[in-house]
């Protein structure tokens, strides 16, 4: 179980209100840590509150939009007077697939907002104060798609390339202040952003990972940085990261069209 005492006694989840990062907190709340959980549903987000209170855990919420202007100011009004040793960022999910060139722009930056720069500010936030500590951790949820790109989900394939570098980059760099960085990287799991893109998770042959598993792993792999890979998803992350080229992504593209569930209108 995750030590409290390194990582405690607050942490911050983007993206805890569901799936993985409500998974992630139901393990923390069980370690003895206090959350503050920041999505943009608030009736989710409640929920996931309600049953880590019951836990024994103090718990805040957020209602906010990442990418907004203001949303470190938000964040900042319900955080700053905490000691924060962990930072969860699990908001990465592809808001927009679409061919690129006839897609729209906006909704692409959208993307690269959410993923990055989003990322970006509050790992730059939450991690000063964790080096002048000298103890804590950052855990990114990565995925299997930032390691070969893909069609019309080219752009989400490409911010998660780039946060698997900063990833790497920034776990060499915050080990100096004996801090732990890992990106945790998922292929399926059976959450409701999945579900909500169409995708088909009884389809044959496909691996589908749970949340509550993949939690347990995240935490248990934080200081064993910089990445790390669901298991059961190995192969397909050493497959993909083998620069096989062409056959590689026309077999990827393949197999998730075949997975996808039809789209109704």
């Amino acid at each position: 179980m995750i030590d409290a005492t390194t990582y405690g006694p607050w942490a911050v989840i983007a993206g805890g209100s569901e799936g993985v990062g409500a998974a992630i907190a139901a393990e923390l709340a069980d370690a003895g840590l206090n959350l503050v959980l920041l999505a943009r549903k608030p009736g989710p987000l409640e929920n996931a509150a309600t049953a880590l209170r019951a836990k024994g855990a103090e718990v805040r919420t957020l209602s906010v939009d990442l990418i907004s202007a203001d949303a470190i100011q938000q964040i900042r009004a319900v955080t700053d007077d905490l000691d924060v040793g962990l930072l969860v960022y699990n908001a990465g999910a592809n808001t927009y697939g679409h061919e690129f060139v006839t897609g729209e722009l906006e909704r692409f930056r959208k993307v690269i907002d959410l993923n990055i720069t989003a990322q970006l500010a509050l790992v730059q936030h939450f991690g000063v104060p964790m080096c002048e500590r000298g103890q804590g951790g950052i855990l990114l949820i990565g995925s299997l798609a930032g390691y070969m790109g893909a069609a019309h989900i080219g752009i989400y394939a490409a911010v998660k390339a780039f946060c698997r570098v900063f990833a790497e980059g920034l776990w060499l760099e915050m080990k100096e202040h004996n801090v732990d960085v890992l990106e945790f990287v998922l292929g399926v799991t059976r959450t409701p952003a999945m579900e909500r893109i169409g995708l088909n998770l009884n389809a044959p042959g496909i691996h589908v990972s749970e949340p509550d598993d993949v939690a347990r792993q995240a935490l248990a792999q934080l200081k064993n940085g910089p990445v790390q890979v669901a298991q059961g998803n190995e192969a397909a992350a050493e497959q993909r990261n083998a620069h096989a080229g062409r056959a590689a992504m026309l077999t990827a593209t393949r197999a998730e069209a075949k997975h996808r569930i039809p789209s109704r209108g």
